[in-house]
């Protein structure tokens, strides 16, 4: 095969450029981030080896290899893994503009046009884009690799100048070699990092890779005075050079050592190394269990989520050993989906190394180690709930969308998962603008006559606080959640109740306050209900479909409207969050309330008596349903129209 030349895609190049032009301080992870993809091609071909034996081919070693060459001012990185095909050269080196791509190139330039300095750390191993940060250190990359079960070798060649090429190459062993031309300021005496001096690289593997459970060696030149038997120099003696391999990291898996001689540095380098994170963990969790089922697990909560959390393509799932001994990357059945954030590793030796997914889904080991999991990270919130409290509100901040998620999911499941997640639940309150509130501490100040838990929906404070169904429970000193999240509503419909106490919402049903003042108001708007019931139908009759109902509020004091939904069937604000995902089927049962007591419904009173079939009736009842729609944060069916009609009536 002749070489070929293809070209990158527009926002591949755009990456690529930025790699070069030194967007990143921190140039050295290029090394971990390739001895961390070297490290996951032995895994692979490791776990493919276990069912067909003859990818082995010629491999006799799993290993990883620097090869520093300070003549021609090179580094190569050899690993002996599964290797590449030309399509996957072209698949996995040659094309990035992927999701990943996207996300990382919107947040790198949403971090330069806020002038943020965090860059290398947070995103290169977020957005997977490890790979290219070998362009931060070369002028040229080439990569030689061979896919176990195909004889042909093939070669990948780029200067990050918009193009790369692909020939047929030569290599007898399976496996992929790396090589990098370096850039004139990382070779030499006189660089800051000298990546062809092997003490140099020495330094940053044991840095940053020093768990990669493979060996990766070196070579190191050696030079030796002779000496006599007694052990001692010989003078004048010309001294002798060897060489000799080293492997430059302890490849003792850190899970195995006992907590107390680990440090929570070197839990982070690990979790760092393992994860693509550059992010130390939020929290650690490391188990050593004995008993009915031995198994050591090493789990960790992340700082920040990753991009893709809940897209379709995120993976969750943790890495799964048998004595040490890699099976599984992504064992989706250790963990409930509600803590797919969740980073970490299992290793049980009671676990077959030829495990297939199949059986694991049906092993009983495997289902007991998965509870005993759930209930470690489940106590390790609760814990960090209850004495690290601004540590929980990070992570409530960053993952507080999966326990919602989880709660709403229990609904196709048992109680038990409600029980496990109700009290880790957070939300903002009207009670003060700074704190987040659990539903425990909520029931904890409501005062003894109040019966029900309130909650509003919206997109953020202001809009829920200059919602008129608030001015009443404001004015009660009543408490409410304020949601912020689709799902949050979701959530507490199928909670249901806490310690007994059942959820209302501001905007739904009967609001159930059963106090004095609150009894008598509701009196006298029956009695101004009884004598108004033609109004109400033909308010009703005007709107038609619309609405289900025409109703005189008790909620309102100073606004003139509200549009709510009936206590069965969806909320308003549900039946949106339903529409954006193109379920139109799922329709609140809206009811206009009016004020009574507000001038408007006194002109609406007076339009009725002596035209009601005027156009002005029929434009104010569909104006003050429109304004009902506004506040909501609803769009009107007719914006022009609607616009029409204030005009008109603005003009009278």
């Amino acid at each position: 095969m002749a070489r070929k030349k293809f070209q990158f895609k527009a926002e591949t190049k755009q990456l690529l450029d930025l790699m070069i032009n030194s967007i990143y301080t921190n140039r050295e992870i290029f090394l971990r981030e390739l001895i961390s993809n070297a490290s996951d091609a032995l895994d692979k071909l490791r776990y493919e080896a276990l069912t067909n034996k003859e990818l082995l081919g010629d491999n006799l070693k799993y290993e990883i290899r620097l090869l520093p060459d300070a003549t021609n001012h090179t580094l190569t990185i050899i690993d002996t893994g599964i290797g590449m095909s030309k399509e996957d050269l072209i698949d996995n080196i040659g094309t990035i503009a992927k999701s990943g791509t996207k996300a990382f190139m919107t947040k790198l330039q949403e971090a330069q046009e806020n002038k943020e300095a965090t860059t290398d750390k947070e995103m290169i191993g977020q957005f997977g884009v490890g790979f290219y940060s070998a362009f931060m250190v070369a002028d040229q990359v080439s990569i030689v690799s061979r896919k176990a079960g195909e004889d042909i070798a093939y070669k990948w060649q780029s200067t990050g100048d918009g193009s790369f090429t692909i020939e047929e190459s030569e290599s007898k062993l399976i496996g992929t070699e790396i090589t990098l031309q370096l850039a004139s300021e990382f070779f030499g005496e006189g660089a800051e990092l000298n990546l062809t001096d092997t003490s140099t690289l020495q330094h940053l593997v044991k840095k940053y890779s020093d768990y990669v459970r493979y060996p990766i060696k070196m070579d190191f030149t050696v030079e030796e005075t002779p000496k006599d038997e007694a052990g001692k120099p010989l003078e004048n003696a010309e001294k002798t050079v060897r060489v000799e391999t080293r492997t430059l990291n302890s490849m003792q898996p850190l899970w195995s050592k006992n907590k107390k001689d680990i440090k929570q540095e070197e839990y982070d380098e690990l979790y760092k190394s393992l994860f693509h994170d550059w992010e130390a963990p939020l929290t650690t969790l490391h188990t050593k269990a004995e008993g009915t089922v031995e198994y050591t697990s090493l789990l960790f909560i992340p700082s920040h989520a990753p991009f893709n959390l809940y897209h379709t393509d995120y993976e969750p799932g943790l890495q799964l050993y048998s004595r040490h001994v890699f099976i599984m990357n992504k064992c989706k059945d250790l963990l409930p989906d509600y803590l797919r954030f969740v980073q970490g590793l299992v290793d049980s030796p009671d676990l077959s190394l030829n495990i297939s997914r199949e059986l694991l889904q049906q092993d009983r080991q495997l289902k007991l180690i998965g509870k005993n999991l759930e209930k470690n990270v489940l106590s390790a919130l609760t814990k960090m709930l209850t004495n690290e409290r601004e540590k929980y509100e990070k992570f409530w901040q960053e993952f507080g969308r999966s326990i919602k998620i989880g709660v709403y999911n229990s609904v196709y499941g048992a109680q038990e998962t409600l029980d496990k997640l109700k009290d880790l639940l957070l939300f903002a309150t009207s009670s003060d603008t700074n704190k987040l509130s659990s539903l425990k501490e909520y029931k904890e100040r409501m005062p003894e006559t109040q019966k029900k838990i309130y909650y509003a929906n919206g997109k953020d404070r202001q809009s829920i606080e200059h919602l008129p169904q608030m001015e009443l429970l404001r004015d009660k000193g009543i408490e409410v959640l304020y949601l912020y999240d689709p799902v949050d509503e979701f959530a507490l419909e199928v909670l249901n109740e806490y310690d007994k106490v059942p959820f209302q919402s501001i905007s739904r049903g009967d609001l159930g306050l059963d106090d004095v003042e609150t009894q008598e108001k509701q009196k006298k708007i029956d009695d101004i209900a009884k004598t108004n019931e033609d109004l109400l139908k033909d308010i009703k009759a005007v709107l038609g479909d619309k609405i289900a109902e025409a109703h005189l509020s008790n909620r309102l004091k100073s606004s003139a409207v509200c549009l709510v939904a009936a206590a069965e069937g969806p909320s308003l604000a549900m039946e949106q969050a339903f529409a954006a995902t193109e379920q139109h089927m799922f329709k609140a049962k809206r009811i206009l309330e009016l004020n009574p007591e507000h001038d408007l419904f006194s002109r609406l009173q007076k339009i009725h008596e002596t035209e009601k079939d005027s156009d002005d009736f029929k434009d104010y009842c569909q104006l003050l349903y429109d304004q009902a729609l506004l506040i909501e944060g609803i769009m009107p069916d007719d914006p022009i129209a609607f616009a029409d009609k204030v005009a008109r009536l603005m003009s009278k």
